[in-house]
């Protein structure tokens, strides 16, 4: 991989870093924000419709309009589970790509950081499976041969973006990279999962099979939600058809039930609050709209924890509504 020198983006801060963003108290659980550092994409594509004037006043922008984003992996540990959620970009970029996103490949220095060794990761979660978000599911060798980075791990991931993924289609194939996920399905560690079935996938369905006649052994099915006891998926989507929220509930010594989500790019950042403020990238603008609503509605009264996939400055926050009943980060409630 060629090298290339990082400099400071408008938005960045002294703290950016910091290889673990953020430790979170949720009941008896911690939860660990992990990162693959930062990496730049364009404004006007990360909100849409969305004027410059109007998203420049909670972002900025750089001279050719890029701004800073965080690649976060939330790390759970639950009983005797360790659980990863996301694996950012990874190290397998071409050289162009990592010119034009700046990102720094870190997860495997944050998780060290963190206390967290690979090989005692149990189940890895691909809310979706675009670059971004599935890098670091395999691990490119200085032999050349690309692992799975977490050999202890099942991975899960939505069976309709596998599918999606396959079809390689002009809107979006370059999301779409067979070396984060064709290495995990040859080594037998990949779950996709259909919700209630409603994909109707199998083991061995012409729909998750490679376009290139490549062989690849059957993948597990699970119609289930459930990853570990207190973590479990639900479709949210929008930004792509089969995109994963994950959620995280545990209850405190008191009693209470505690519950954390992460939403991934169904509100990318805490600057994507507004159920309006959708991206150019979601392929379906209108559903998301009114999945955000649906998910505002249940997470601000049952003051959930809301994971944020690519804030880098504010990785978790809880919600209210403000006065002209718009979602706001809680001020003193966030991490």
């Amino acid at each position: 991989m060629a090298q290339y020198t990082r400099w400071m983006h408008p938005a960045s801060t002294n703290k950016d870093d910091e290889l673990v963003r953020a430790r979170l108290a949720l009941g008896d659980l911690e939860l660990i924000v992990c990162s693959d550092g930062t990496y730049l994409l364009d404004g006007g594509a990360m909100f849409g419709v969305v004027p410059k004037p109007m998203w420049e006043k909670r972002t900025l922008a750089d001279a050719e309009n890029r701004i800073l984003l965080g690649l976060n992996t939330v790390v759970v540990r639950t009983g005797g589970a360790v659980v990863l959620i996301e694996a950012g970009i990874g190290n397998k970029q071409p050289a162009k790509m990592k010119e034009i996103h700046q990102n720094q490949e870190r997860l495997p220095a944050s998780l060290a950081a963190a206390g967290v060794s690979m090989d005692e990761v149990t189940h890895v979660v691909n809310t979706h499976l675009h670059f971004d978000h599935s890098g670091w599911n395999t691990t490119l060798g200085a032999d050349g041969v690309v692992r799975p980075t977490f050999k202890n791990a099942r991975y899960f991931v939505p069976a309709g973006e596998l599918a999606h993924g396959r079809l390689q289609l002009e809107r979006d194939r370059v999301s779409y990279l067979w070396p984060n996920y064709d290495p995990v399905i040859e080594s037998g560690q990949m779950t996709l999962i259909d919700p209630d079935g409603k994909g109707g996938f199998t083991p061995d369905d012409a729909r998750l099979r490679p376009g290139d006649g490549k062989l690849l052994p059957p993948v597990t099915i699970q119609t289930g939600a459930e990853i570990v006891p207190g973590v479990w998926v639900e479709n949210l989507p929008g930004h792509t058809k089969s995109l994963l929220g994950v959620h995280i509930e545990t209850r405190s010594h008191g009693g209470a039930t505690k519950h954390a989500c992460y939403v991934s790019d169904l509100v990318p950042t805490h600057n994507h609050l507004d159920a309006t403020w959708v991206m150019g990238y979601d392929l379906d603008p209108l559903t998301c709209i009114e999945e955000r609503k649906r998910f505002w509605k249940r997470a601000i009264p049952e003051e959930w924890l809301v994971l944020f996939t690519h804030d880098h400055q504010v990785p978790s926050a809880y919600v209210e509504w403000n006065e002209k009943g718009k979602p706001v980060v809680k001020a003193e409630r966030r991490g």
